[in-house]
């Protein structure tokens, strides 16, 4: 039966990357439903998050494919009950019983959302411009970011006006134009 997997993927971040691991998918003939790709706190690597639809023997060839590609530093499944998914950012940051009150009050600073909480850990949802992100992040940085994950931004355009209307505007571009 196919089902919905989220694959995350660690690569080096250089140019060309992401054009090699969609065309592993693509050559397989992988439809990918959603593409999500943000350098972490290291700027060498980038993370993307990978949503597509396959049985486990499908889904276990495919990581192994993208395991052989030498760009690739780690492939990891994440599973339902063990994993948050959020849109925009999502940071890990250490927070003991000693500092995480403030930590608590720099998240309601920036309107970000705590959307885990562990014993050792809490895990915000944060969403605006790269400059609001940024400055966030270096304030949680003396605590211990552990993990992060950035979708980059997506917008609308204002107004009644949409893409859609736009696409139907160039639709006379055709063949015969010139």
């Amino acid at each position: 039966m196919s089902k919905r997997h989220i694959v995350s993927v660690l690569v080096q971040n250089q140019p060309g990357v992401l054009v090699r691991v969609a065309s592993m998918f693509s050559r397989r003939e992988f439809n990918i439903d959603s593409l999500s790709v943000g350098v972490t706190q290291s700027p060498e690597y980038s993370r993307m998050t990978v949503v597509i639809h396959g049985d486990k023997a499908v889904i276990s060839q495919m990581v192994k494919q993208l395991e052989k590609l030498l760009e690739v530093v780690a492939v990891q499944l994440l599973e339902a009950d063990s994993a948050v998914y959020r849109g925009m950012t999502l940071l890990k940051v250490k927070a003991e019983e000693s500092n995480r009150l403030d930590i608590l009050k720099i998240a309601e600073i920036f309107r970000a959302k705590v959307v885990d909480v562990q014993k050792a850990t809490l895990i915000f949802e944060i969403t605006g411009d790269d400059e609001k992100i940024d400055a966030f992040t270096r304030l949680l940085s003396p605590y211990g970011i552990l993990e992060t994950i950035r979708t980059g931004l997506i917008g609308l355009e204002r107004g009644d006006h949409t893409i859609y209307q736009q696409r139907e505007e160039r639709d006379y571009y055709g063949e015969d134009v010139l």
